[in-house]
């Protein structure tokens, strides 16, 4: 009979991951730890520290005690062999491209990402001599027969930012790592209370932890979590190239942390309230949002997001962008800002928020309609959420 103890539950992770080690002076609560570097009176045990032959930390810029524990909590949420963490979710994004692409390799994503992210694919790796590809979001057909063209990475993201499509994580990650590439899921919008890239077969899953991470839109910071030898690689560079995680961030997303999940799965509930009722308006023209029946992806997405289908929605008001002007300053329980995933409900159309970096027929382009909202759920009361939204749609007419 096996000794071996079962998982514990991601509510209990959340909490606990990474902090059952002795903190200095006995704390419970993790030390924020803001010394630059750590001392060694024995040159052999400074050698074997720097180079990572015994634990130890060396320099700020490469290490740090309170870091190390957030990274250790994200590994163990996402049941990765390792992470290594970033000063924002781009900095996580951009060096792990770098690390993995080099000129005249080849990338294989989809035209609906983040619009920083979509920056890198369509300006900045192109520069340096990179191939990409960008397929069609909703194209399954489409995406598979770039694959099958040959590919270094493929770089997904699900659900995707702002317009809430859905891909099928595993059937791409299978036929991607069938021709040798890697596989690299931002899992920023799902969070691992809600869905495990790499138990669907990718080898490495990227946060922008200033989002559901962190919760309270108080702190930046991003993280990469996956195969050991990947994480190690790109670790090597941002050692490198100083995107550190500032140990104030760290543990600011670390308190944040210890309540994910009763944050994400109240914002997933909230979610999947709004969404349906925000159908059956007249002063809406579209919803989307993967737990809806008639979503395109939901049966994708309640295959690969057994803990919920999130925390964001996004939905086009009738009127066109002048309907948007006037909605949004009619919210009360809502943030007008670039930011998601916090306890406060944010709003905010891509043409200023997610994708502002674009222009409107760049936008138009990847099916970003102008007259968009993203919605970012909060943990407030579904009901107030609810009659503030119709308050504010009546006023849009």
């Amino acid at each position: 009979m096996s000794d071996a103890q079962p998982r514990p539950h991601a509510r209990t992770q959340a909490v606990w991951a990474g902090e059952g080690g002795v903190f200095m002076g006995r704390a419970t609560q993790v030390p924020v730890v803001h010394s630059v570097s750590f001392g060694y009176d024995d040159l052999d045990e400074w050698r074997a520290a720097a180079l990572g032959e015994i634990p130890g930390h060396i320099y700020g810029r490469n290490t740090n005690p309170t870091v190390a524990v957030f990274e250790e909590k994200v590994r163990v949420l996402e049941n990765a062999e390792a992470a290594t963490s970033f000063s924002t979710g781009m900095a996580a994004i951009s060096d792990t491209l770098f690390t993995l692409l080099e000129p005249g390799q080849r990338v294989v994503s989809v035209v609906d990402t983040y619009g920083g992210t979509n920056r890198m694919f369509s300006e900045f790796l192109p520069r340096v001599g990179v191939k990409v590809k960008l397929c069609p979001t909703a194209d399954q057909a489409a995406i598979e027969s770039a694959i099958d063209e040959g590919l270094r990475v493929l770089y997904l993201e699900s659900p995707t930012n702002p317009t809430c499509k859905v891909l099928d994580l595993a059937r791409l990650a299978a036929r991607a790592r069938a021709k040798g590439a890697i596989v690299v899921v931002d899992n920023t919008f799902a969070t691992p209370i809600n869905q495990h890239p790499l138990e669907l077969g990718a080898h490495l899953v990227i946060h922008s932890a200033t989002k559901f991470l962190g919760g309270h839109a108080d702190a930046l910071g991003g993280v990469v979590a996956g195969e050991k030898g990947l994480v190690e690689s790109i670790f090597r560079r941002r050692e490198i190239t100083g995107a550190t995680l500032h140990p104030e961030a760290a543990y600011l997303l670390l308190r944040g942390m210890k309540t994910l999940a009763l944050r994400v799965e109240r914002q997933n509930a909230n979610a999947l309230t709004i969404a349906r009722w925000l159908k059956g308006r007249p002063e809406v023209e579209a919803v989307f949002y993967p737990g809806l029946e008639d979503h395109p992806g939901h049966d994708v997405a309640r295959r690969q997001m057994p803990g919920g289908f999130g925390g964001v929605l996004s939905f086009q008001p009738r009127g066109g962008f002048e309907s948007v002007r006037k909605l949004l300053p009619r919210l009360r329980w809502a943030h007008r800002a670039a930011n998601l995933g916090a306890v406060e409900t944010v709003v905010a159309p891509p043409a200023v928020g997610s994708h502002v970096e674009l222009t409107a027929a760049e936008r138009a382009a990847l099916g970003i309609p102008e007259a968009l909202v993203r919605y970012s759920c909060g943990i407030e009361d579904a009901n107030d959420l609810i009659a503030d939204l119709e308050q504010a749609l009546a006023g849009i007419g």
